[in-house]
């Protein structure tokens, strides 16, 4: 049997498997069911599964033949803790929770792959096939890391996808370089004088100082940074109190930060704790700037981009191949597994017109996992030739 052949007489079975993961789905480090479902069919075609890195993941390992050369493909699985409203007849049963950026669809696809190659064998090598947990917190890939995926299952080169509505139907995106953005989360918490909002002049208002500290931020990104290089800096929440004549001794400001550029990244964090420190001081109010998590810019290794490329178009036509896809202030902890392991690529397959990933009416479609299978069996094949 042929891969095509392969992949089209399943592709019903693996779209209905991916249908029930919708139904069921689980959100970060409580994939129980999923990693269930994945460690036992990947028992079942013959793959040595291990279990319980950050919580639920699980890695699968294939070897054949005699080469010491090693593969590592990644799919995440978590979902969202948000409410779909897609309609769809196999729409999330669990009130809260949606895999409303497709992940159902990569833990699907990758398992269908690896499925062919199990039953196949053509390659000589090692393949890893890495399920990782807790994707969309942005910092599962890194405790998978602490508690040593690579340590334990050395990879040479390493890959992921994900699935893009927009872009044409089929087509493979990849990008040398950043392709995708770092994300920190920040927050600030000013402490003043609080007081009756009758007598001003014996406080320190920690909301005027919240809100100049919000005004001086955004000199980072028009002032201090090259207008060459894209960086985004949002404060997404200010909380000061409840009542109008209370002045509040202290704000919290959240903050979101996004670059392409690691050194941007490292200064417009140093410039956000400057500026914050210092308007704070301006006004005999103090500024403490804690830095809840982060992730890393997403940097694709060119000469694995190149491979990436030359196996998208031995199968596909050049029209669904775009080698310079446009980066995105999107972020995804694959980041720290490139990071880590910095031979490896990560690229977007193209998902047609519908509803944007992290929309509530969004729904994987099940038509690009022919075109996506294909490509992880043929990569594998070729890498580990």
């Amino acid at each position: 049997m042929s891969l095509q052949e392969f992949i089209d007489s399943n592709i019903s079975h693996y779209a209905s498997l991916r249908r029930d993961l919708h139904q069921h789905p689980e959100i970060g480090f409580e994939e129980t069911r999923t990693s269930d479902i994945v460690a036992n069919l990947l028992e079942s075609w013959g793959y040595e599964v291990n279990r319980g890195m950050a919580k639920t993941g699980v890695v699968g390992t294939l070897r054949v033949g005699d080469s010491d050369r090693v593969l590592g493909l990644r799919a995440d699985m978590d979902a969202l803790p948000m409410q779909e409203n897609s309609g769809k007849a196999w729409e999330s049963a669990i009130a809260g929770k949606f895999h409303g950026c497709g992940h159902d669809g990569h833990t699907a696809t990758l398992l269908f792959a690896a499925e062919w190659l199990a039953k196949t064998r053509r390659f000589n090598g090692t393949l890893h096939v890495i399920f990782q947990p807790a994707e969309e917190l942005l910092y599962g890939g890194k405790v998978m890391l602490d508690d040593g995926v690579f340590r334990h299952f050395p990879c040479d080169a390493i890959f992921a996808l994900h699935n893009m509505p927009g872009l044409k139907q089929g087509s493979f995106n990849f990008r040398k370089g950043a392709m995708l953005s770092s994300s920190d989360t920040l927050q600030i918490d000013v402490t003043g004088v609080g007081g009756h909002g009758a007598i001003p002049e014996k406080t320190i208002d920690s909301a005027v100082v919240a809100c100049y500290i919000v005004t001086a931020l955004q000199t980072i990104v028009s002032r201090n940074i090259t207008p060459f290089q894209p960086a985004v800096v949002t404060v997404g929440s200010i909380q000061s109190g409840s009542v109008a004549n209370i002045i509040n001794a202290s704000a919290t400001l959240k903050l979101s930060v996004r670059t392409l550029d690691p050194q941007v990244r490292t200064q417009v964090l140093r410039r956000i704790s400057e500026i914050a420190v210092s308007q704070a001081q301006s006004f005999g109010a103090k500024a403490e700037v804690h830095h809840v998590h982060g992730s890393p810019v997403l940097l694709n290794d060119s000469e694995m981009t190149d491979f990436a490329i030359s196996v998208a178009r031995e199968l596909f036509d050049e029209s669904l191949i775009d080698t310079h896809a446009a980066p995105a202030m999107a972020s995804e902890d694959f980041a720290f597994m490139l990071e880590a392991n910095p031979k490896g690529a990560y690229f977007f397959v193209g998902a047609g017109e519908g509803c944007s990933v992290h929309n509530p009416g969004y729904d994987f479609n099940d038509e690009i996992m022919k075109p996506a299978v294909a490509f992880w069996a043929t990569l594998t094949e070729r890498f580990l030739k």
